[in-house]
């Protein structure tokens, strides 16, 4: 099998194009989202909205005419898409389901306060059952238990864990509209944290939930989830990486194993890029992308706005490696020792990452309201590069009203 060799240019354009970060739009409208979840396997969850929530920053700087209800309909009405465990808490097409049942037997075998959660188990079926989808405030179950991130309410900590032993399913966010309209203010689309949660059977279809683990083996599961990772980066390196977060039980060992598997079956082709030590890898179904990408790729200068936690992120130090950018998300950084601020993306200019911006929307006013821009060392801000940002700006303004 022959390794691909590729400039730091070109396999920032190969990393680009594959994300849909590069050139003319290839992903439009609702049918746009469901596609390039289904090529990234899954996109990151955080509920934190400053200026839109991560899944939703990821998807409007891809898909063209990207609206939040767009994302809250494949999720909650159309069910195309499911909330559940993958990259940490993430977004994927429902008909994954399937391969996570061992994550779901684990949490069934054991749980935090698990026998407090197992006393109060038949009482939260039938009032689901009897009454519809049900929030934690809407169960007379007020005791307190330990929980994960802190102590919580055990009717809030035994509807999670039925979620995430897999008898529940969000059936929607928000308020007790189903179409999230009336949960945040009746802004379609602008739906809030607030979990509703319902019968599994009533959210995802059964032969989904009949379908066995094509994986039962655990090294086998853990190889197809490394070689998604690889896919839903496009590049990426057989070294400790925050990219393999939330794949349970992948230790350094089994990880050389897998890659060397993965060789062997020629389902990954090596890439050496120059200038660069390290080896990283592509799909083989890829390989034909990245040996395009070494030509004069057409490519007008596009201006996004990059999600803190977007799929291509994931390795900071390999975007600093083939990016020269070095980000850190600082939202968890005491104030006095952040460099730049809390809620701080990158942007996307062309091929590279230019600076970096702190915006926020202030919803009663329908505004977005930019506090800094820092540019990074040695690039010339242009007339042509100032019109991208303004045009970005518009369009990101646009899609927090939407």
């Amino acid at each position: 099998m022959s390794e691909i060799r590729l400039t730091r240019k070109e396999a920032r354009k190969f990393i680009l194009y594959k994300q849909g970060l590069l050139g003319e739009y290839r992903f439009k409208g609702k049918t746009g989202v469901l596609d390039f979840v289904r090529q990234a396997g899954c996109i990151q969850f955080d509920p934190i909205d400053v200026c839109g929530k991560n899944p939703e920053i990821v998807l409007q700087s891809r898909v063209c005419g990207f609206t939040r209800v767009m994302l809250y309909e494949l999720l909650y009405v159309d069910r195309k898409l499911l909330d559940y465990f993958d990259k940490n808490l993430a977004i994927m097409p429902i008909e994954d389901w399937k391969y996570f049942a061992r994550e779901r037997e684990n949490h069934r075998r054991w749980e935090r306060s698990h026998e407090e959660i197992r006393q109060v188990h038949d009482k939260i079926i039938a009032a689901v059952s009897e009454k519809g989808p049900q929030c934690s405030a809407d169960l007379d179950i007020s005791q307190k238990v330990d929980w994960y991130w802190s102590e919580t309410k055990l009717s809030r900590a035994a509807l999670e864990h039925m979620y995430f032993s897999g008898e529940l399913a969000i059936h929607h966010k928000g308020g007790k509209d189903p179409h999230g309209k009336a949960g945040t203010g009746n802004v379609p689309g602008r739906w809030g944290n607030n979990k509703y949660y319902d019968l599994i059977e009533n959210c995802i279809p059964e032969e989904i939930l009949q379908a066995p683990d094509p994986y039962p083996d655990d090294f086998a599961h853990r190889k197809w989830r490394v070689l998604r990772r690889i896919g839903s980066l496009g590049l990426l390196w057989n070294r400790a990486s925050d990219a393999w977060l939330g794949i349970p039980g992948l230790k350094a060992p089994e990880r050389n194993d897998i890659f060397a598997k993965l060789l062997s079956e020629e389902s990954i082709r090596p890439v050496r890029v120059e200038g660069l030590s390290q080896t990283f890898y592509c799909l083989e179904e890829d390989a034909e992308t990245a040996e395009y990408c070494k030509g004069d790729v057409p490519a007008r200068e596009r201006c996004e706005f990059i999600a803190p936690l977007d799929n291509m992120m994931w390795d900071r130090n390999l975007v600093k490696d083939i990016f020269d950018f070095d980000y850190k998300w600082e939202i968890y950084t005491p104030q006095s020792q952040r460099k730049y601020g809390y809620y701080v993306l990158p942007i996307l200019y062309g091929d590279r990452l230019v600076g970096r911006i702190e915006m926020a929307y202030e919803k009663k006013e329908q505004k977005l309201h930019v506090s800094n821009i820092w540019y990074e060392s040695g690039v010339r801000e242009t007339k042509k590069m100032e019109r991208g940002i303004k045009r970005a700006l518009k369009r990101f303004e646009a899609f927090n009203g939407s």
